[in-house]
């Protein structure tokens, strides 16, 4: 994600053709849809660990559609602040839909339909299955003549409209229920103890998905419709969700034989329990007034230092933070923050 933002935003424009851009921008490709499966992951995780802790399936449902609608909001906030500190912009700005806004009523969705069944197989199958028709459906809904008759800003969540929609709803929810799938298996294999073995069988379905999708890309649409590749194709949201199932194959089996041997990851699991604060405060930071002085003015070699950079200066600032939480809620607590940083 701050890969993504610093090279968009700090790549001069006569580095942004050359190869190594090229390869960064691909890379940054998958900071949204790894945000929002993740969350989707998220969404069917915290849900068990609730109904396990209450008893009740509802609270847990309750929890999942409430942090979904607190996300839905904090997304207008998100652009308020950007308004803000960023004057000059068109009030209309903050209606803009960004990852945020798409994130939010995903999750609140995947929390009913978590709802559905208390057999993770039918909740897999469920999810797996609007994942697929979010995928599928996208060329033809955001072509549909329906869509011209619905509010401007309502028409920004299903279609692209310039710079006010840098995500829609079609595909991007997709994402969100993709993950809640893989987080429903997570959850059965840990409560089964066979974890490993569900790893194992997530990692060949992606691969399979990924070269499917990869195969696929290179026959004939079978849309009457506009359908590009890289925005609306549903090969390209099946390579990408494969591609994310391989990856958490691998992530997942890495600490078992050597997580105790590298110092990253403590510090990787520190970043990722903080990432919604670090989206929050980088990209004003990147894309505002804070970077100007560099803004689209280093070579691709220079960006990838400074995205390197900006990545140890955002722990630090995840640091801090918890330090600072941890001073408001007790001495106890500030030791276990400091002992944390320290590791």
């Amino acid at each position: 994600m701050i890969e993504a933002h610093t090279v968009d935003a700090w790549t001069r424009a006569a580095d942004r053709h050359s190869a190594l851009f090229r390869y960064l921008t691909i890379l940054g490709g998958f900071a949204a849809p790894t945000f929002l499966w993740l969350a989707g992951l998220g969404v069917a995780m915290s849900a068990a660990r609730t109904c396990a802790k209450t008893g009740s399936r509802a609270r847990a449902v309750e929890a999942a559609c409430r942090r979904g609608l607190e996300i839905f909001l904090l997304a207008f906030l998100f652009r308020l602040q950007a308004f803000i500190v960023s004057p000059g912009s068109h009030p209309i700005t903050l209606f803009r839909v960004d990852v945020l806004n798409v994130m939010g009523p995903a999750m609140v969705a995947a929390g009913l339909v978590w709802a559905v069944s208390d057999r993770a197989t039918i909740q897999v199958v469920v999810y797996a299955a609007l994942a697929a028709l979010v995928a599928m459906g996208t060329p033809i809904g955001r072509a549909a003549a329906f869509v011209d008759r619905l509010p401007l800003w309502v028409q920004w969540y299903v279609r692209p409209a310039g710079e006010y929609t840098t995500f829609t709803l079609l595909p991007w929810a997709g994402f969100v229920m993709a993950g809640a799938a893989i987080g429903v298996l997570v959850v059965a294999a840990r409560e089964e103890g066979n974890a490993r073995r569900m790893l194992w069988a997530v990692g060949l379905t992606g691969a399979v998905l990924t070269g499917t999708g990869y195969a696929a890309s290179f026959r004939p649409t079978i849309y009457s419709v506009p359908s590009a590749f890289w925005t609306s194709s549903p090969t390209w949201f099946a390579m990408r969700t494969g591609i994310m199932m391989v990856a958490l194959a691998v992530l997942a089996a890495v600490p078992e034989r050597a997580g105790r041997a590298f110092a990253w990851q403590p510090r990787l699991a520190t970043l990722g329990r903080a990432s919604l604060f670090v989206y929050w405060i980088h990209v004003e930071l990147v894309y505002g007034y804070a970077s100007w002085p560099w803004h689209r003015r280093l070579p691709a070699w220079g960006s990838t230092l400074a995205w390197i950079a900006f990545s140890a200066l955002m722990y630090r600032a995840v640091i801090a933070r918890d330090r600072f939480m941890a001073r408001r809620r007790g001495p106890s607590t500030f030791q276990g923050a400091a002992t944390l940083s320290q590791a």
